[in-house]
């Protein structure tokens, strides 16, 4: 059952947390219509190497979010360009509209709520911003994850406050849009009632931090870095091996006990190691013993021992390694450019939609800009050279 394919979504996306929610909803098989300002569209079009045999406004870090979408240009800033959106909401019709341009610009393009809705009353609206509508306030992700506190978290216990590896803030906030809209659609379906979503990317940032709130606010007990360790279970941290690097978690005295009967970690089942408080109160003490013992060991030894004993451990890959990994390799979504030849390929979502399955884990090549204007406008009646010459789309 195709329960995305008769979605249409039209998003005016830009930068990383909105076209990456979208990008899951193409993924689900919906038609997703990225709106993009003439004449550069999405800033991240520009940023990045130019991996298309040197073609501008296709740069790598514009690729992995757009796969499977379709984009067309359109001039907001002008009355008629402005009612051609309306028109394209109306006759499409558009299921979703989304967008992640700052609240204050909303009524200036005409794609406020109310606007919207008045033309489409059963219409899911998403607006994502840094703050939430009422505060106009630049944002981008590290800036959210120094609001939120998350750097605080992240560092060395005596280093300075370090961002987080990956844009997770734009990523949670694309997640939390996607899991809203999923609840927006059940309404719609259940009631007929369209949806107005407003997305705070600091308050999705914050949602993550249930534990780490309350253990302040409430308890006073004091929550910042610490490295690669954990506060409350040891030995939890990165070892060294001769060829590399695993990390180690231990998470219950059962596996503890089997650790200290290893090979090697015989010298560990003393009582001050007995229990993860005692071992929390000896760790600078148990983690120098235990990378000595480990360093000793290569990575492959360590991950068989550890395994055996049904204690958690992994090898610390490098990207091209977990791209190579037998759980990942296969299900990686693929896209071919039919001018180029070229291929990529994206990391797989969480569950795998049917519509990938179907389409063979492919999805049509990140879209040019202004790619799919004879084909959407076309459709509505339009000559896109006349709505070239009258600037506007560009």
């Amino acid at each position: 059952m195709k329960l995305f394919d008769s979605l249409t979504v039209l998003s005016i996306e830009q930068a990383t947390t909105l076209p990456y929610m979208t990008l899951r909803l193409a993924e689900e098989g919906a038609r997703v219509i990225r709106v993009e300002n003439p004449p550069y569209g999405d800033p991240n079009r520009w940023i990045g190497p130019e991996v298309l045999d040197g073609e501008k406004g296709m740069n790598a870090y514009f690729l992995p979010n757009n796969l499977g979408k379709e984009s067309v240009t359109l001039n907001l800033g002008t009355a008629d360009g402005r009612s051609l959106l309306h028109q394209l909401i109306r006759d499409l019709p558009v299921d979703i509209f989304a967008t992640n341009n700052r609240a204050r610009s909303y009524q200036k393009l005409g794609v406020d709520y109310e606007t919207l809705s008045a033309i489409k009353p059963d219409l899911i609206w998403l607006g994502t911003t840094g703050f939430g509508p009422e505060v106009d306030e630049a944002a981008y992700d590290p800036i959210l994850q120094a609001r939120a506190g998350w750097m605080d978290l992240t560092g060395e216990p005596d280093g300075e406050p370090q961002v987080f590896g990956l844009p997770m803030v734009d990523l949670g906030a694309g997640e939390h849009a996607y899991g809203q809209v999923m609840k927006a659609l059940y309404r719609r379906a259940v009631a007929g009632e369209g949806s107005r979503i407003d997305i705070s990317m600091l308050q999705s940032a914050v949602s993550w931090m249930v534990s780490p709130i309350m253990l302040t606010h409430s308890f006073d007990i004091p929550i910042t870095r610490r490295g690669n360790t954990h506060q409350f279970f040891a030995p939890v941290s990165v070892f060294p091996t001769t060829d590399g690097f695993v990390y180690i978690s231990i998470g219950n005295e059962r596996q503890w006990t089997a650790v200290t009967q290893l090979p090697g970690f015989e010298s560990l089942a003393r009582p001050e190691y007995a229990t993860n408080a005692d071992r929390i109160a000896h760790k600078e003490q148990l983690y120098a013993e235990m990378t000595a013992v480990i360093r000793q060991k290569t990575t492959a030894e360590m991950m068989s021992q550890f395994k055996q004993a049904g204690a958690a451990i992994a090898r610390i890959n490098t990207l091209r390694d977990v791209a190579a990994d037998p759980l990942i390799a296969d299900k990686m979504v693929r896209a071919r450019d039919p001018q180029t030849g070229m291929e990529i390929a994206i990391s797989p979502p969480p569950v795998i939609p049917n519509h990938l399955r179907q389409q063979g884990m492919t999805l049509p090549f990140p879209p040019r800009l202004g790619e799919h204007n004879e084909h959407v406008f076309s459709a509505l009646g339009y000559d896109v050279n006349q709505l070239q010459e009258t600037g506007i789309v560009g």
